[in-house]
């Protein structure tokens, strides 16, 4: 029996469903969490869809954005199998991990770094996001796509790629988003919605951050602070970390671009995005992360500073 035939037949066996992704959701994981609800309810399943974080602000517009939840209802530990989707290590759930505890548990993702953390296992490293995955377990299981399912789908597909431009878009990738585009799904208003711009009112603090960007090792390396003062003075209206590294990537010699980002006194996020050679989900390893060979990231329990000093270390050797 196949993976996605073993998924299935567990799916069948239950009728209540937590859904689960990773903290600080990007678009693909977002999707996948509502694309997953929208089908096994369509099968007539009790679903829940939670996470550490609310939904981001620019993610709002998503079919069915209102069934992503972040607080914790009293009844969470009443449902049978949990499914957790894009997370390349269990601990990525965050505190939603407790709800989980002694649950069966499928781990569906496409995360190179990803340790079969499930009962059952569909992780397929070379699929170019989990909703790509998903769209292949949904044929399997023969659920009736529909516009929304569809939207969602090509969501996750479209951001995980970059927009089609990594290394991990493939000839399927392409054929998949095909079949989506049969339910005339208006690629340039996606692409406005998922690519939002700088408000104007955010233009002084954006270039404040370009600006402050500091270039390292022979012009090879970008690194960006993000204090807490930063963040928290600019609107979610906007992915930051994702303008900075479009931005920063496009300097010509540039090989990896790292964001610090400050959650507490004691702990930073780091996100690393890499151009050519520097496989940047070992390099995260190291610290507890993972993710893709050109975009990772961690969590570390550090500061800013020691933060910067451990993951620039780092940064060095594999340069």
């Amino acid at each position: 029996m196949s993976t996605l035939n073993k998924v299935w037949s567990e799916i069948k066996k239950h009728k209540s469903f937590l859904i689960v992704t990773h903290h600080n959701p990007d678009a693909d994981a977002a999707c996948s969490a509502l694309a997953m609800a929208m089908a096994l309810k369509s099968l007539g399943k009790k679903t829940l869809v939670l996470n550490e974080d609310k939904l981001p602000d620019w993610l709002e517009f998503l079919p069915h954005s209102k069934n992503f939840h972040k607080k914790l209802p009293t009844t969470i530990c009443d449902f049978d199998l949990a499914i957790v989707l894009d997370c390349g290590d269990f601990e990525r759930t965050g505190g939603v991990a407790k709800c989980i505890a002694g649950k069966k548990m499928i781990n569906i993702d496409h995360h190179i770094s990803n340790d079969n953390f499930g009962d059952i296992n569909l992780v397929f490293p070379k699929a170019s996001s989990t909703c790509e995955i998903l769209f292949d377990l949904f044929k399997e299981a023969k659920i009736k796509m529909n516009k929304d399912l569809a939207k969602l789908l090509y969501a996750g597909i479209m951001t995980d790629t970059g927009s089609f431009r990594y290394d991990n878009t493939s000839a399927k990738t392409h054929e998949i988003i095909a079949e989506l585009m049969k339910f005339k799904i208006s690629a340039s208003d996606l692409y406005q919605r998922l690519y939002v711009g700088i408000p104007s009112k955010e233009i002084k603090g954006f270039i404040d951050v370009i600006h402050s960007a500091e270039l390292l090792f022979n012009n090879k390396v970008y690194c960006v602070m993000l204090p807490l003062k930063v963040t928290n003075g600019l609107s979610k209206g906007f992915d930051l970390k994702e303008k900075i590294f479009g931005f920063l990537r496009s300097v010509e010699g540039i090989e990896v671009v790292v964001i610090f980002q400050e959650l507490s006194s004691r702990q930073t996020r780091v996100n690393l995005r890499s151009q050519n050679y520097m496989d940047v989900a070992k390099l995260a390893s190291q610290f507890n992360g993972g993710g893709h060979q050109r975009a990772a990231g961690a969590r570390v329990d550090w500061g800013l500073v020691e933060s910067k000093k451990k993951i620039l270390a780092a940064v060095k050797r594999s340069l």
